[in-house]
């Protein structure tokens, strides 16, 4: 049974300082060395949020380097492309680094997930559901260069798509039983882009998980060094992303003021609906008074056995101190929420 206004995260973490600092030299590291690293990081994410108190949690994605870039790594046929990065000025998309495609492409050990769930579930303690989040092939596909053998994201998100379908398969044959499938790009460019293709590709990346686990989707507009990318509107979503094949979908409110929360309503008509409460791109600590309030207002639009929230985007681009007492402060919000009902 669904806990009403269920407290969840979307998947990443901040990484700990010592862990930047040795992804910066890891030629001085042994694999042992490396893997000691990792799951020194996984055990403080999972201690930060199990000691918030939340229902579910993640293992802060402390193997990414980057939200998707880090999947790059397990793509076979593509090689770096920086010919077009920017190095200087106010951080953007545009200093992030793409690939070209130089073969076919192939994820011969496909993208770690399932590693990652196995080491959350062997350090976690028994309580929370343990999540896992991975990227959709159309917003993996968004680093990727066309050229004679790809012509387009679109054929790209299709060459992606089986590679991610297993990935799923894998991850349900691990017994993970809540997963996120991360589609950024799809909520950013919805309002330009044929919203019933992207509802299509999104329906058959999900096919190996639907039924089988609490299936979940993260939309939002971008947080790049918690910067938005996207035009910010949920309304071109609608109708064709009510079909998305999710029992829950997630929607960044607080950094936009909770611009359009009335549409969340449309969404809980057909599932789930985890709102974004706490604001990843400010440094203001939002007070559990400020959850309550912000809850009170989701549940004019969404019953509370329908109702999670959770911060707008991953935390990873938000500074640990500030992502900590966020996530406590969210806890003791929804805390009092419950009360209420």
């Amino acid at each position: 049974m669904h806990v009403p206004i269920r407290t969840t995260v979307v998947g990443s973490y901040p990484f700990p300082g010592w862990l930047e600092f040795a992804s910066q030299h890891l030629n001085q590291f042994g694999p042992a060395d490396i893997e000691e690293a990792i799951e020194d990081a996984v055990i403080a994410a999972i201690h930060d949020q199990t000691t918030a108190g939340l229902d579910v949690i993640t293992d802060g994605e402390q193997t990414r380097l980057d939200f998707n870039l880090s999947f790059y790594g397990y793509l076979g046929g593509i090689s770096p492309d920086q010919s077009e990065t920017r190095r200087f000025g106010p951080a953007a998309h545009d200093q992030r680094g793409k690939h070209r495609i130089t073969d076919t492409l192939t994820a011969p050990k496909g993208f770690g997930v399932v590693n990652e769930f196995l080491r959350l579930k062997r350090l976690a303690p028994n309580g929370p559901v343990l999540k896992v989040s991975i990227p959709g092939p159309y917003t993996l596909s968004g680093r990727l260069l066309p050229n004679n053998q790809y012509k387009d994201r679109y054929a790209i998100t299709e060459a992606l798509l089986p590679l991610i379908q297993k990935e799923l398969a894998d991850l349900i044959a691990a017994g993970c039983t809540e997963i996120t499938i991360d589609e950024p790009s799809m909520s950013c460019y919805a309002y330009k882009e044929d919203t019933k293709r992207l509802a299509s590709i999104f329906n058959r990346t999900v096919e190996p998980a639907v039924g089988k686990c609490n299936l979940s989707t993260h939309l939002c507009f971008g947080n790049f060094k918690g910067r938005p990318v996207g035009f910010r509107s949920i309304k071109p979503m609608i109708p064709d992303f009510l079909e998305l094949k999710v029992n829950e979908i997630h929607i960044e409110m607080a950094n936009r003021e909770f611009a359009e929360i009335e549409l969340l309503g449309v969404f809980a008509q057909r599932m789930h609906v985890a709102a974004g409460i706490i604001d990843v791109k400010n440094y203001y600590i939002e007070t559990p008074e400020d959850v309550v309030e912000r809850i009170k207002r989701c549940l004019r639009y969404i019953p509370a056995d329908r109702l999670s929230v959770a911060p707008d985007c991953g935390l990873s681009q938000t500074a640990r101190w500030a992502s900590r007492q966020k996530l406590i402060n969210m806890v003791k919000g929804a805390q009092i929420a419950r009360t209420m009902i």
